[in-house]
């Protein structure tokens, strides 16, 4: 391995695992006081994300701006609940981030794992996609900027995974050659199939242990359970 592309969210740190839980205490913070039913509210948030997030349009645009992205999912939510117009829009997306941002944390053995790679010499490059203000919040209070040459987020570069000239520009820094190169994340095609269409070896990170899908088009070159697999014994 002389050059590592990487990923963030659900790669390095956990991300996802304290989603649900997070949502579920900001209906309780705030829904009994406006007078709201807060297990209907929690149903109508989950509803409401999946339609907000399953638009692969509409994914693109609004993840540069999670705080607005979240917003506009509990005002949605508020109107199928018939509080149209209602301010506590904000207010449950506010309360959500302060859960999150409690429950985020790096998967166990990331620190070690990126250290161990910086004193092999190999170059490393972080590759993520999303807003700009979120995944530096991130960066910084994780002190992940020490283990990286080079840094590539969505929101400063102007595109993200899986446009080819995100890959093109961290290889390009790196000084490396796609052949000499590997990509590790948990997303098959973001971090692994389009990576490998530019001559980019591929690790998958299956966290939840589910292995490929049937009939996947994306074959990683190698697929593990965690990010500090990459470094062995």
């Amino acid at each position: 391995m002389k050059a590592l592309l990487v990923d963030l969210d659900d790669t390095l740190l956990d991300y996802s695992g304290g989603v649900d839980d997070s949502w579920c205490q900001a209906c309780d913070t705030v829904a009994s006081p406006a007078g709201l039913d807060p297990a209907a509210l929690s149903q109508a948030i989950a509803r409401s994300r999946r339609w907000f997030w399953d638009d692969p349009g509409r994914h693109q645009r609004e993840r540069l701006d999670m705080m607005g992205a979240w917003t506009k999912i509990a005002e949605h939510a508020l109107a199928g609940l018939g509080a149209t117009g209602s301010p506590l829009g904000a207010a449950l997306a506010a309360r959500f981030a302060d859960y999150r941002w409690g429950r985020m944390q790096l998967f166990p053995g990331v620190p070690d794992a990126l250290a161990r790679l910086r004193s092999r010499g190999v170059p490393l490059a972080l590759v993520t996609n999303g807003d700009r203000r979120q995944q530096r919040r991130k960066i910084e209070q994780y002190d992940l900027a020490r283990y990286f040459d080079v840094m590539v987020i969505e929101g400063e570069f102007g595109c993200g995974k899986p446009e080819e000239a995100v890959y093109r520009h961290a290889l390009a820094a790196l000084g490396t050659r796609p052949e000499d190169a590997f990509m590790v994340g948990d997303h098959l095609e973001w971090d692994v199939g389009a990576p490998q269409r530019l001559g980019v070896r591929g690790v998958w990170v299956d966290g939840a242990g589910v292995g490929l899908p049937d009939q996947s088009p994306v074959v990683p070159h190698r697929i593990i359970r965690a990010f500090p697999e990459l470094v062995g014994d």
